[in-house]
């Protein structure tokens, strides 16, 4: 028998600001625990919450960035549940009327078939504390930490679209690339300012009627999550296949060691949580010039930036593609762009290769390095005049990356200047082909290939500075007497 898997996801998101969300604690990662914590979020008697703009600010952006409809009234409820570290006891949220509804996010599955995946809602809420867990039993404790307690957070909720592990997989992909674009969050994964709980049942195919939901809690890579939700498709359609379908939903965790999920308790439903309207807020109301100013705030998104790309640059898909998805890059190959008059082309390979591949070695974002566009373009400058070759442009790139010095300065500092003088070059061509009789020979016999082996003995005896298209021709005029 065939069978449909079904997934939901609800991304929750850190939000960028400086502050908490319901008080003025500082909103920072990595500090000494229970630094950062006042009688609000530490959830003291008589302590009142007072709401953050930018918060609002940011979720209204993730919401426009995501094609959500902006509530122009919603309001905050009081969710309740009975956790360490949940010092209310409750957790500040938005239940029935959320701050934005009705978005959509497009990807391209791995079949290559465009599919819509349906925004439920995003609502703002508060975060709760941490906990650390030592040892096991009778020996075991827990300690607690509350900086986290009170941080702004978005619940990214979608609907039950998504028909596949890696589907999910590329979906939270470029939700996470997006967020970073419009700068909502820094969406670290390590860090659990982008944090996923999925949400995945399987039916028989062409049925009406979806499976019972079993949640998956706690994933914390992209592929955790494509792993827990590959393990449960196929353990439910297991038991389907068996006859023995699940009883009741499931709230699982996954073992990352095993590469299984496991069972943590039933799934709660929204009556456990007994939410009603929190007394200490007032209803959030939303002056829609507010919103149109934000919607005019946005910058290019990726999926515009690529398809500018592909039709102002002529570049190709996958090339638009790298270049766009992160905001930064994009930044950094613009600014290149519009210093340097050759083509868009040539910056792109400098940017997706070398400067890519030391940003990963070195473990950088373009904003940290030294290198910035104003070197890269004078150094193609220097390319298209001959005043390098491409080979020492290499060289001269690695420099500038660590050094943060312009290409000029190293190139004089390191007498790295291209040798394109005809008579000296003419001189060493001759000394060249008399060296090695046997290439000249077979170049004579029609084995051309002959000329690649020659060409790289110049290069060899000038230390790479030789220009190669003018020793390209040289040799040829010499071979061809």
């Amino acid at each position: 028998m065939n069978y449909e898997t079904v997934i939901g996801l609800e991304v929750h998101v850190e939000l960028k600001t400086e502050a908490k969300v319901f008080c003025g604690c500082a909103a920072r990662f990595g500090s000494e625990p229970n630094t950062h914590v006042c009688p609000g979020c530490l959830g003291m008697p008589g302590a009142l919450p007072v709401l953050n703009k930018k918060a609002v600010e940011l979720c209204i952006k993730a919401g426009l960035a995501l094609q959500c409809r902006i509530a122009p009234f919603s309001r905050f409820d009081r969710k309740q549940y009975f956790y360490p570290d949940l010092p209310q006891a409750y957790q500040i949220t938005q239940d029935d009327l959320p701050l934005c509804t009705g978005g959509k996010l497009k990807i391209v599955n791995p079949g290559g078939e465009e599919r819509i995946i349906r925004i439920n809602r995003i609502h703002l809420e508060e975060e709760a504390g941490r906990t650390y867990h030592s040892g096991i039993g009778a020996t075991g404790y827990s300690l607690l930490d509350f900086n986290r307690s009170g941080l702004a957070l978005i619940e990214i909720v979608t609907e039950p679209d998504l028909r596949s592990p890696a589907e999910a997989r590329i979906f939270l992909e470029k939700l996470q690339e997006i967020l970073r674009y419009v700068e909502v969050s820094d969406c670290k994964m390590e860090e659990g300012s982008f944090r996923c709980d999925a949400n995945i049942s399987v039916h028989p195919a062409g049925s009406q009627e979806f499976g019972r939901r079993m949640e998956l809690k706690n994933l914390n890579s992209f592929k955790a999550i494509q792993a827990a939700l590959a393990y449960e498709e196929n353990r439910l359609g297991s038991l389907l296949a068996a006859g023995t379908p699940p009883v009741q939903e499931e709230s699982r965790g996954w073992d990352e060691t095993r590469g299984m999920t496991f069972f943590m308790r039933p799934k709660e439903k929204a009556s456990d949580y007994r939410y009603f309207p929190d007394p200490d807020l007032p209803p959030l109301v939303i002056a829609e010039e507010w919103v149109e100013k934000i919607r005019e705030d946005l910058p290019e998104l990726p999926e515009e930036k690529k398809n500018r790309y592909m039709k102002e640059y002529g570049l190709s898909a996958q090339d638009a593609d790298l270049l766009g998805g992160s905001r930064e890059t994009a930044e950094f190959f613009e600014a290149t762009l519009r210093l340097y008059p050759g083509e868009a082309k040539t910056v792109a390979n400098w940017v997706m290769g070398e400067f890519a591949r030391l940003l990963n070695l070195e473990k950088l974002t373009p904003a940290q390095s030294k290198l910035k566009p104003e070197a890269l373009a004078a150094m193609l400058q220097m390319i298209d005049a001959g005043e390098i070759s491409g080979k020492i442009a290499k060289t001269v790139f690695e420099e500038m990356f660590y050094s943060g010095k312009s290409p000029r300065e190293i190139v004089e500092e390191k007498g790295l200047v291209q040798i394109s003088d005809e008579s000296q070059l003419a001189a060493l061509v001759r000394g060249i082909l008399a060296k090695h009789p046997g290439p000249v020979a077979d170049y004579r016999a029609g084995k051309t290939k002959a000329l690649g082996f020659l060409v790289g003995q110049v290069m060899k005896e000038t230390k790479g500075k030789a220009n190669p298209g003018l020793v390209n021709k040289l040799l040829r005029e010499e071979l061809e007497k």
